[in-house]
Parts: C-alpha cells; structure tokens; sequence
C-alpha cells in the first residue's frame, strides 16, 4: 500500500509533487549526479569465460571446412 506522505529519498523530507519522489530539484540533480558519476550501479553477474567460445571468422570467404 503507497503511504500518503512519500519521503525524499534523499534527504527524508516529504516529497513534493512537481519533483516526485523527490522534494525539490536539488534533491533530484542530487540524485541524477550519483547515476550520472556512477555512485549508483545495477549490479550483473559476469558469464563465466568459455574458452571453447571462437569468435566467428572476420573473412567470410573462409571455408568452414578445414
């Protein structure tokens, strides 16, 4: 259930609705500058190296066949 008085997420005053879900546009530029500088990142998870992997061949004329 959404509360009814949304906080800033980055200073926990309560959210305004032109800036929603932040409480002014500092806030937001604030927010904005840690995605932009990498202070936030979606995590991943590496694929193991295949070393059976080969990459596909750069001249396409090459016979497949050896």
């Amino acid at each position: 259930m959404k509360s009814k008085n949304p906080t800033c997420p980055i200073c926990t005053q309560s959210a305004q609705e032109d800036f929603r879900p932040f409480c002014s546009k500092r806030c937001a530029d604030i927010d904005l500058n840690r995605w932009l500088t990498g202070q936030y990142a979606i995590p991943i998870e590496e694929e193991p190296n295949d070393d059976s992997f080969q990459a596909p061949s750069e001249n396409p004329h090459e016979s497949k066949l050896n």
